[in-house]
């Protein structure tokens, strides 16, 4: 069964698109065929998969808008260099979506209708959300099954992800998608020399408890090289202790997927 996921942080630079493309790849090894969705005005996820975004003829956004629906993502998504991964990419061409879709009807579910019409299998779909509460992310958590919420370990950067946890996916769950749930909150950029990061860790550990991923993404400048060469960092650095941890990252997902799926 399809399992849609969509990486949300209000804010910038916790990591959200590094753990997209990575996430994805790590479970494209494990055998699963993944989409992932650059859903960011930015194209932070198509930039970083060698997308030339200023030569896309069509993107999400085509997708997204077109009516009647010609182009759907089936048409605009392309393999990445990875096997079993593929990328619907962005431009910034998306940004005239926020204000396109505030006078139409449904407007929180034009992603989702989106995807429905996705004819390809995919195991896995992840959603990798601009850092806003607009519309834009409204719909990727209208369309989505899951949430994952990558923190960074700052207290501030934590505070702004429980905000967005305790008012932005709840009301979206009691609203638009009441099947919507946490997955799990992923602690980004950690650095186990300062007490400060130790600390925020444990408060975070103590406020969601099981929902908290074991798997911790530690502070790593060799994160920074992969987009560069257009491809995730576990192509680019296999034995990374980053590409390890995500690969952990993805066992924990698909070991949860598997518990919950439904026969």
């Amino acid at each position: 069964m399809k399992r849609i996921i969509a990486v949300a942080n209000q804010k910038g630079g916790v990591g959200k698109t590094t753990t997209t493309v990575n996430l994805g790849a790590a479970l494209a090894e494990r055998g699963a065929r993944v989409l992932l969705i650059d859903f960011d005005p930015q194209s932070s996820l198509s930039l970083s998969l060698g997308v030339e975004v200023l030569k896309l003829d069509r993107s999400i956004y085509d997708a997204l808008m077109e009516e009647p629906p010609e182009i759907s993502i089936d048409t605009i998504t392309r393999p990445t260099t990875v096997a079993n991964l593929f990328l619907a990419p962005s431009s910034i061409e998306l940004a005239r979506a926020e204000p396109e879709l505030m006078g139409e009807m449904s407007r929180e579910y034009f992603l989702k209708n989106a995807i429905q019409r996705c004819a390809r299998e995919y195991d896995f779909v992840l959603i990798d959300c601009s850092p806003s509460l607009g519309i834009l992310t409204t719909n990727a958590l209208a369309a989505a099954d899951q949430v994952l919420v990558p923190v960074q370990a700052d207290y501030l950067a934590f505070r702004g992800a429980d905000l967005l946890i305790r008012t932005t996916v709840e009301k979206v769950r009691r609203r638009l998608n009441p099947n919507l749930e946490l997955l799990g909150v992923l602690v980004t950029m950690f650095n186990s020399r300062t007490t400060h990061a130790r600390e925020v860790l444990e408060e975070i550990r103590a406020t969601y408890g099981e929902k908290v991923f074991h798997t911790i993404i530690k502070q790593s400048t060799r994160v920074k090289e992969a987009p560069v060469a257009g491809e995730p960092l576990l192509s680019y650095d296999p034995r990374n202790p980053l590409s390890i941890a995500y690969r952990e990252l993805a066992e924990e997902i698909e070991a949860y997927a598997e518990a919950t799926s439904h026969p």
